[in-house]
């Protein structure tokens, strides 16, 4: 099995501090409780001198999550698309927004988050300009691990679920280091990574102005790895940062098992490997789909020929 690991970078040069100006983008689809939640964290954020925006994408949502977040954070602003735009999508509209109104960073978060005060550490890194991309330690929100019974009380809430990227390229299985795993200390050094997840991603703004926004082909699902491989080809440091904390509720519709995780994570993988994979990690790919089209679950054939017909997008 091979594995692109990830690197130490302790002894990088750092230049003088060249941004100032930054966004946080947050997709809101029908999530009115965990949105306010992340807002009510962001807001006792240390912002390290930077001058700080926050954005919300409202992706259509029915619950009243636009009005509650107006009357609760009246600065934050609020962007609404009318309709699902997906993970990706929404993003993007956050993300033009940012860039228009002229930050140096943009930092891609979940809104089923908790931050820790710290968090904004994760803009320090750019003080080496050639890093493009920066994720935090994240952390299983209290509670909500997938395993829960394996854990004392003490030991919830300090339960990696994500510790830098890990690509399994034989197989093309992104995974994330670390995770289930109690926090000792042993990921406590920032080392380069093949992908930052975009649960909590930071990125300069000239990445954006290099390789362009999320490829919404994705939709919700491996886009983060693929603009960090994007951003990788283009002469851009991925990095993991841990002194930046993070806690991921990690649930809902999408969560590792459902219909819809599954058919995403399937025709995604297909198509991530085939952009960038080996010629026999994409011929095992190959042999993989028309296997799971005879005998696979009908979610899973209905994503192969999705992707076998280009039919990308949303589900």
């Amino acid at each position: 099995m091979h594995h692109r690991c990830l690197k130490k970078c302790g002894g990088r040069h750092f230049d003088a501090m060249p941004l100032k100006i930054g966004s946080i983008v947050i997709v809101n689809w029908n999530g009115k409780a965990d949105t306010l939640n992340c807002l009510a964290s962001l807001a006792k954020l240390t912002t390290y001198d930077l001058r700080l925006t926050t954005i919300v994408v409202d992706n259509g949502s029915t619950d009243g999550s636009v009005g509650a977040i107006r009357k609760k954070f009246p600065r934050v602003e609020v962007v609404e698309t009318g309709k699902n735009l997906g993970f990706c999508g929404g993003n993007n509209v956050g993300i033009r927004r940012a860039l228009e109104a002229g930050a140096d960073f943009v930092w891609l978060l979940n809104n089923d988050t908790l931050v820790d005060s710290g968090a904004l550490s994760l803009a320090n890194v750019f003080q080496d300009t050639k890093i493009g991309v920066a994720g935090s330690k994240i952390y299983f929100a209290k509670g909500h691990e997938y395993h829960k019974d394996r854990y004392t009380k003490d030991e919830q809430g300090n339960v990696i679920w994500y510790a830098g990227g890990l690509i399994d390229w034989d197989n093309m299985y992104a995974s994330h280091r670390g995770v289930d795993e109690v926090d000792h200390g042993q990921f406590d050094e920032m080392a380069e990574t093949p992908f930052v997840t975009g649960c909590s991603m930071m990125v300069q703004s000239k990445v954006f102005e290099r390789i362009g926004f999320l490829d919404e082909q994705f939709y919700l699902y491996l886009e983060d790895v693929d603009f960090c491989l994007r951003a990788a080809r283009a002469g851009f440091a991925i990095v993991y940062v841990p002194t930046s904390v993070v806690w991921h509720i990690n649930a809902g519709s999408s969560a590792p098992g459902s219909e819809l995780h599954q058919y995403y994570q399937t025709r995604n993988r297909i198509l991530l490997g085939m952009r960038y994979a080996s010629l026999r990690t994409k011929i095992a790919l190959t042999r993989e789909a028309v296997r799971h089209l005879w005998k696979g679950k009908p979610v899973v054939r209905r994503a192969i020929m999705d992707w076998i017909l280009c039919r990308y997008g949303q589900m």
